[in-house]
């Protein structure tokens, strides 16, 4: 583990200034976002007085992203800023497990992510970890020196993104009005996992022209159950593409009653929805995780037959 000196706070210099310095002592390129926000607080291109890191010409948040010392002091010197970290200067990817919104119930990027790992056979990295301010987490991993890697948003599954170039994540000791960002795990940064890198630089086909529904899977079991099955199935193969995760997990929560009833056995509706999950385009392990949640979700809270 790296050990960093310690970094005093001078009076009166916002908190954060701390943070964005130990960050930068990392090997970390940060600048500064907005108070309060995740929004960067450089001037933009029309405002750009050609000054400074710009004299050559207006540089974007990630080219004027620093881990020089006394220019971090001078920025976080004018107020107390947040701290962006370019992931891509920085040799990162960050893999972001973000939560359903509002507080929903539902599958958790994290949960979409164990089920990635437990389908390529890996277990859970333990790499840096930072827990968001929504209650997600951030997973720092070295970005491999071959290939240039950019940001991804829900290829690897529901609720995952990722940081590479041409991105930034919220440095932890931030703060906004839903929380703070705060370290979990501070451990060695792992190197990209092979199999995870693999997924990222994976051609994706095309996802199914809506309308286009396969037929509904055999499934055994009473008559009511097996109607629920395939109606449920053929809702989650017909839904539109940005909404076919959030049809799975209602789907699969409305049949799971059949199951706490004993009219049809899980396994039997864990693989009717998977298949239909996938062939509406959701990878092998966001349905998987998705399907359990939702069932888990629908038996615990399922009412007697007689009161339903």
């Amino acid at each position: 583990m790296t050990h960093l000196s310690p970094i005093r706070r001078a009076s009166g210099a916002p908190p954060t200034l701390a943070a964005a310095l130990e960050a930068a002592e990392r090997g970390w390129h940060v600048f500064p976002l907005r108070a309060g926000t995740k929004r960067p607080a450089l001037h933009g291109e029309s405002r750009c007085p050609l000054t400074g890191p710009c004299v050559g010409g207006h540089l974007k948040w990630e080219d004027r992203a620093t881990t020089d010392r006394d220019r971090i002091v001078r920025a976080w010197g004018q107020g107390p800023f947040n701290i962006g970290l370019a992931t891509g200067p920085s040799g990162l990817l960050v893999v972001d497990l973000d939560v359903p919104k509002d507080g929903a119930d539902g599958t958790s990027g994290a949960d979409v992510f164990a089920a990635l790992c437990e389908r390529a056979g890996q277990p859970l990295p333990v790499t840096f970890r930072v827990g968001t301010a929504s209650g997600g987490e951030h997973l720092y991993f070295a970005a491999p020196d071959r290939i240039r890697l950019g940001n991804s948003a829900g290829n690897l599954g529901q609720l995952v993104d990722t940081r590479a170039w041409g991105g930034y994540v919220v440095a932890p000791g931030s703060v906004t009005p839903a929380g703070a960002y705060t370290v979990l795990d501070d451990v060695p940064i792992l190197p990209l996992p092979s199999w995870l890198l693999e997924a990222l630089t994976a051609r994706h086909e095309p996802s199914r022209p809506r309308g286009s529904v396969l037929p509904a899977p055999a499934v055994s079991g009473s008559r009511p159950a097996r109607a629920a099955v395939e109606h449920e199935c053929r809702n989650v193969q017909a839904a539109p593409a940005k909404q076919a995760n959030n049809t799975l997990n209602r789907s699969a929560f409305l049949v799971g009653r059949f199951v706490a009833w004993g009219d049809i056995d899980r396994h039997v509706v864990e693989e009717a929805f998977q298949g239909a999950g996938e062939a509406r385009g959701l990878t092998a392990a966001e349905c998987r995780a998705t399907i359990r949640s939702a069932l888990d979700s629908s038996i615990r809270k399922a009412r007697p037959r007689e009161a339903a």
